[in-house]
Order: structure tokens, then sequence, then C-alpha cells
């Protein structure tokens, strides 16, 4: 089972020079899976939160390519640990079975989130308690 310690910060290959700067994302390479599904999260205020949910089966990678965001994860042992995400440029990993809560957007806040998995409803678990 997956615990708080493979929750992984990365940071991705850049290249900054006078025409503006430029991060590169490969599929096993820069993440440790092949995306499938890409989705970005924008215009929520600092009091939304949002995830709220654990995946039975999918992995995924979040990347606040404009602003900043905090994000909450606690593994099935109780552990948990919280990231600010403020660089275009570092992403974090969450594995599958790992709780997450996403908030303290900045106005200008664009979460990119990257997965492995197709959409499913039914690897979602959207209840705390059932998620313990």
């Amino acid at each position: 089972m997956n615990t708080i310690d493979d929750v992984k910060l990365i940071e991705f290959p850049k290249i900054f020079d006078s025409l503006g700067n430029l991060v590169v994302i490969e599929n096993n390479k820069d993440i440790p899976f092949e995306m499938k599904r890409i989705f970005f999260i924008y215009d929520s205020d600092t009091s939304v939160v949002r995830g709220k949910h654990a995946n039975r089966n999918s992995s995924f990678c979040l990347i606040n390519v404009c602003g900043k965001s905090k994000v909450k994860v606690i593994d099935l042992n109780g552990d948990e640990k919280i990231i600010t995400l403020d660089r275009p440029y570092i992403g974090v990993y969450l594995p599958p079975m790992i709780w997450k809560d996403m908030y303290e957007f900045s106005d200008d806040s664009i979460l990119l989130v990257l997965s492995d998995q197709l959409y499913d409803e039914s690897e979602y678990i959207r209840d705390f308690s059932d998620y313990r």
C-alpha cells in the first residue's frame, strides 16, 4: 500500500533563455507513468477545497503552472503532508490510494493535473471514513 513517503516532488527539465521559459514533461521519464488524461483547475478562490478523495488505481502529478495552491495528502496510516505548489517547473507525484485536498488557490492559480488513467467514477473514494 502506498504511504506518504511515496508522494514525491518532481522538478521538471526547464530551459530559461531570453526568448522565455520552457518546461518539458515526458511520459515515463519526467513523470513515473504514461499520461492518459490531463485536466486543470482554475478560477477557484481561497475558500474552495477541491479533490477531497482518493483513487484506487489512478496516479497523478499536480503542477501549479500559474499562481499557487496547497495540497494536503493523507495515507491510510493517518500520516499527512502539506505541499505548496508555486513554481511551474515543480510537480507533486501522488500514487494510488492517497487522499488529496487541494486548497488556498491564489487568484491566478492554474493547477494542471496529469493522470495515468482515464476517468472512471467507480475508482474514486469520496468519503474519508470509507477511505480509512
